[in-house]
């Protein structure tokens, strides 16, 4: 094949070369003849040379995948007049017939050239681009005109590229069209429609497998589509839940707001109420403790005016005494000192009593002040529980504040993960119905979604839940499970 290629090219370039050369020679004694002047010598290169160009620039318009099929026209133009100039410079065209050819000969070389470089660049360009197209060989449109030209406007019209594909599709559906008549006789018309579908389908491309697997498509599409349905009304249902989760988290905040202003409202009417009883506790044992002392006051001043009649009854007695000991010396005498003495004694009791009555009155005074501190003792008490019911309210406030901030946190977390879950699931039905997978493939892919979802451990997916997820059979999930590994480990994420 090297060989081969060298001496292509070689022997190429060479009648290139020399057709280039005798086309230029001729179509310049042309241009002198017909008054081009010095432009003949520049003439027979734009001719030629503008075969090149035109060529060139549709293989580069080809090869950028847009095609001008007016560059090929215009190179074709040029070809054919640079025969007839060159056979034209033999003379008449008619006249010389011989020597017409032989200068129609040689632009005919260069041409042929300059097309076969033009076929090779083409289909290397297909076959790089994937686009390499066969045609219905010579020999089958000369045995059998009219199959060869339905074979070749159905290559056309469908895209068949290959021709070995092509009379390979053909004798597939003649051969299943042969086993269908064997099984339900020539009257096709009572073999079911499904398996008719191969033969309906044949004008359109399809092998036999391809048409015999459209009602199972038809049906994995029905279920595409209420699946992506079915996604739609989860992710509204999802959105609606969310809707009705941020109503509800007002509702439980607006709740929380009122039943925090009714616990404020009640601490302060606590406050003012145990202040209030403090104040009038307090007042009252004041008044109270004055009312005794107003009391303990009058008795000792009628004690006082008691004790003043008796020092004024006891004086009476004593100036009687004293006349009538005056009459008595001695023994008078004796009984004033015994009545001094006496009196000497009530006097000391009296002082006695008094030092007691004032003790009453300290005691009890001592006593109101104690009643006086323990009430401010208790209303100090009032006030500091007060103080620690209003700590315990601000926490228990901060508390319901917290544990609603975390129940929001999780409503919105798990509404956030059901959108996320059923975004993800259908932009994966999206891409293997734009991919046109085979349900094999889409149920490995949905097992492999499901793996992700347990964590990543093919064991905690059962084939009991593929089984109810995909309605196949436990080897059938057995068999998707295996797939799905397979898949993770090669990296797919969807």
């Amino acid at each position: 094949m090297l060989g081969l290629t060298i001496l292509a090219a070689l022997g190429g370039a060479a009648l290139a070369g020399i057709g280039f050369t005798g086309s230029y020679t001729a179509l310049r004694d042309l241009g002198f003849r017909h008054g081009f002047g010095d432009f003949s010598y520049a003439f027979p290169v734009g001719v030629d040379a503008g075969i090149v160009a035109l060529l060139a620039m549709d293989l580069h318009l080809i090869r950028k995948g847009t095609p001008w099929p007016m560059l090929r026209l215009l190179a074709h133009g040029f070809t054919a007049a640079t025969i007839y100039f060159n056979a034209a410079s033999a003379g008449p065209l008619l006249g010389n017939p011989t020597g017409t050819a032989m200068h129609a000969v040689i632009p005919v070389m260069f041409v042929a050239v300059v097309e076969a470089g033009r076929r090779l660049v083409i289909r290397i360009t297909r076959i790089e681009a994937g686009h390499q197209r066969d045609g219905v060989p010579l020999h089958r449109w000369i045995l059998a005109p009219g199959p060869s030209f339905a074979m070749y406007r159905r290559m056309r019209l469908r895209g068949i590229d290959s021709y070995d594909q092509a009379v390979a599709l053909e004798r597939e559906h003649t051969v299943y069209e042969v086993m269908l008549e064997r099984d339900h006789g020539k009257n096709l018309k009572n073999a079911p429609a499904d398996l008719l579908l191969p033969l309906v389908m044949k004008k359109y491309g399809l092998s036999v497998e391809e048409a015999l697997a459209l009602p199972q498509e038809a049906d994995e599409a029905a279920r595409l589509r209420a699946e992506r349905t079915a996604a739609f009304e989860a992710e509204a249902a999802v959105r609606a839940e969310a809707r009705a989760a941020e109503v509800e988290i007002t509702k439980l905040r607006t709740a929380g707001r009122i039943e925090a202003a009714g616990y404020e409202v009640g601490a302060e009417t606590a406050t003012a109420k145990a202040h209030a009883h403090a104040r009038a506790l307090a007042a009252g044992r004041e008044a109270e403790a004055a009312e005794r002392l107003d009391h303990a006051t009058e008795e000792l001043a009628a004690a006082a005016t008691e004790q003043e009649a008796a020092d004024a009854r006891l004086r009476a007695a004593e100036t009687a005494k004293l006349a009538a000991e005056t009459e008595k010396a001695a023994a008078e005498a004796r009984e004033r000192t015994t009545e001094t003495e006496a009196r000497a004694a009530a006097h000391e009791k009296a002082k006695a009593e008094n030092e007691d009555a004032a003790q009453t009155l300290r005691l009890r005074a001592a006593e109101t002040a104690k009643l006086a501190t323990e009430t401010e003792a208790d209303a100090a008490e009032a006030a500091r529980r007060t103080a620690e019911a209003e700590r315990d309210t601000a926490a228990a406030k901060r508390d319901r504040a917290e544990h609603e901030q975390a129940a929001n946190a999780t409503l919105l977390l798990a509404a956030e993960a059901r959108e996320r879950a059923a975004e993800i699931e259908l932009r994966a039905v999206e891409a293997e119905d734009a991919a046109k997978l085979t349900p094999a493939a889409r149920g490995a892919r949905r097992v492999a979604r499901m793996i992700l979802a347990a964590g990543g451990d093919p064991e905690a997916v059962t084939l009991q839940t593929i089984t109810e997820a995909l309605d196949v059979s436990l080897a059938t999930a057995s068999q998707r499970r295996a797939d799905a590994v397979e898949l993770l480990h090669h990296g797919y994420r969807p």
